[in-house]
């Protein structure tokens, strides 16, 4: 007979509970992986916004205003199905030419076998990178959208004077873009940066919508007294999971709050911010 410390050690080291330790790995993974594509996509936005072009700048704000006005749970279940089936449907013309029948079968999405990605013979573990790539671009796309509406935000916050100095002195739009206002505008996107930061954090719990076992799957999977399948040796635990969620988040959020501070601090110095006035300051 265990006692109630070795029965703990057992229940909270089987294959079940390692699965949900290695969930956390995946929201790390998502959140490092996303942040910098959904900043570069919001670079090229706020870039496009920017541009003499007309085309081009309506389509930078086509992108931020449509995608920011659409709820992010509704866009994830409506993005990743169209995303999956525009996917399979280019695989299928390029490897099924001579099929005959009609893919749209009622409620049927319909392809060959040999387009369906990934194939229905693969491993778990390659349809589980898919997804989590899916879940990747559909995070990039609509936090990109909130990045490109700050930056274009940060770079109008530029001094025009400065710009104008650096056409004064010969340098071309590129240049000027690139070498003036690029380098001066992170000053200014960094605090609503910070809020898309963690607005992403917040937003991890989304990943069972795509199909991602996450750490809310697992919480809820193994708080739960019993499962369709079988029962837990224990009552009702969800409480002490989430609880567990809720400090994790807490803390992960207290974290990236001294790193965007201390990356404030770092940019500030030498700018003609508040920030910078009291760095100037205290340095005297």
């Amino acid at each position: 007979m265990l006692d109630t410390g070795q029965w703990f050690a057992c229940y909270l080291t089987n294959g079940a509970h390692f699965l949900f330790y290695q969930s956390f790995l995946v929201v790390f993974a998502l959140i490092f992986v996303t942040a910098p594509t959904a900043l570069a996509f919001g670079f090229g936005a706020a870039a496009a916004s920017r541009s003499p072009i007309l085309p081009i700048r309506l389509l930078g704000k086509l992108y931020t205003a449509m995608v920011r006005g659409v709820p992010d749970i509704a866009f994830f279940l409506f993005f990743v199905i169209v995303l999956d089936q525009l996917i399979e449907y280019s695989v299928h013309t390029i490897r099924c030419p001579d099929w005959s029948e009609p893919i749209y079968q009622g409620a049927n999405f319909l392809v060959c076998d040999a387009a369906r990605v990934p194939p229905g013979n693969s491993p778990q573990w390659v349809h589980e990178t898919y997804n989590f790539f899916l879940a990747v671009f559909t995070y990039a796309i609509v936090f990109g959208a909130f990045c490109g509406n700050v930056l274009f935000g940060a770079m109008r916050a530029v001094p025009r004077a400065q710009l104008e100095t650096a056409e004064a002195y010969g340098m071309s739009r590129r240049q000027t873009f690139w070498r003036v206002l690029v380098p001066q505008m992170w000053i200014y996107a960094l605090p609503g940066l910070s809020n898309v930061w963690m607005i992403l954090i917040k937003a991890t719990p989304l990943l069972f919508l795509l199909g991602i076992e996450d750490i809310v799957y697992w919480a809820r999977e193994l708080g739960g007294s019993r499962t369709s399948a079988y029962q837990y040796p224990h009552p009702d635990w969800r409480f002490w999971y989430f609880l567990g969620l809720l400090v994790f988040y807490l803390c992960f959020t207290r974290v990236s709050e001294i790193a965007l501070s201390r990356l404030t601090r770092r940019l500030s110095r030498g700018q003609a911010t508040m920030a910078g006035e009291d760095l100037r300051k205290a340095a005297a």
